[in-house]
């Protein structure tokens, strides 16, 4: 990409990020496994700490804030999914700050290496007002922002509570497109959590290989099984497992699709339109199965519900567009940018 050949800026940071790839990979060679908090896995970019109240607990959030390239006044904010942290957004991270955004980036409640509550009512509002307080204490006030998979949600959900901060929002291959818990039948969160459970790295993978990469595997994908695996060999996992079917059972009941068209913000769907995923899909009915998560046809359906919405189709890829072809996912997003 030629915008990645310029500054000393982006050498830097490129420079930071690969140290960071090999100090990750050293640590991993002698810890076992990881932590709730992942205290031993190391981000491609600096890790702060905002500490917050919520539900009477004294909780933090960890976030990465990466000032711009080049001198700018403009702020991009990234919501991950639900099966990743942060610390996966790497290189879209690099391309915006050349842009000239500061990019800040956190990991919500639950997720990464946030605090895991052992009690918590998981709900979209809450991580919007918990994101919504971290960039209060950042005194950064109007912004961009991109949700990813889940991160979609949590995006939708903070540009219908705070419009007026949302200079345009972006929605790459968001799930809750449609509304699951009319499709398929309600598995409670003590199943969610045996399911949780009973994963395996061997599963983790395969899930990845079926969901993600349309089973076409390749070795730069490895690195994006070592926090999940870790913490199965970790001394958490049960922690980590009990949050992981809390957030699911959010997911799954707490919709965003019917307030689509209250949405104010201009809005770019980014779709990778080999993309199925969608939340009890494995225990649907098998004609449900077939119409569920059908992202070529729900994005269209909710470009149209969004007033201000345009939709981008990426030919051929799946749910991980910035992982699976990054290339791609750059040409969709900079042109809109």
């Amino acid at each position: 990409m030629k915008y990645l050949l310029a500054t000393a800026g982006f050498l830097a940071l490129t420079a930071c990020a690969g140290k960071s790839i090999k100090e990750n990979s050293a640590s991993a060679s002698l810890v076992k496994g990881f932590d709730a908090e992942l205290s031993g896995y190391q981000y491609p970019f600096h890790v702060q700490y905002h500490s917050l109240k919520s539900q009477g607990q004294d909780l933090k959030m960890a976030y990465m804030d990466i000032p711009a390239g080049k001198p700018s006044e403009k702020v991009i904010v990234l919501l991950h999914g639900k099966n990743f942290p942060g610390a996966y957004f790497e290189q879209v991270i690099l391309g915006l700050n050349q842009e000239g955004y500061r990019v800040i980036v956190p990991d919500q409640v639950g997720f990464g290496k946030s605090s895991k509550p052992s009690k918590y009512q998981y709900s979209f509002q809450t991580l919007a007002q918990n994101t919504a307080n971290l960039l209060d204490s950042l005194k950064v006030e109007k912004f961009y922002l991109l949700g990813h998979s889940m991160g979609g949600m949590v995006g939708s959900r903070f540009a219908l509570m705070y419009p007026q901060r949302v200079t345009k929002l972006f929605l790459v291959n968001p799930i809750g497109l449609e509304d699951w818990k009319t499709m398929t039948s309600y598995r409670n969160i003590d199943e969610g959590y045996k399911a949780e459970l009973a994963t395996t790295p061997e599963k983790i993978k395969q899930y990845q290989l079926d969901s993600y990469y349309d089973g076409k595997w390749k070795p730069e994908y490895d690195k994006w099984l070592e926090i999940p695996t870790g913490w199965l060999q970790g001394p958490d996992y049960p922690l980590i497992a009990w949050n992981a079917a809390l957030t699911a059972d959010m997911i799954f009941t707490q919709p965003v699709y019917y307030e689509f068209k209250n949405i104010k913000s201009p809005t770019v769907l980014i779709i990778g339109d080999r993309d199925r995923t969608a939340i009890g899909k494995a225990w649907a009915n098998e004609d449900m199965k077939k119409k569920m998560g059908n992202y070529p046809v729900i994005s269209r359906q909710v470009a149209k519900m969004i007033p201000k919405a345009k939709l981008v189709e990426l030919k051929g890829l799946g749910h991980m567009p910035f992982i699976e072809d990054f290339e791609a996912f750059w040409r969709a997003l900079s042109k809109n940018l």
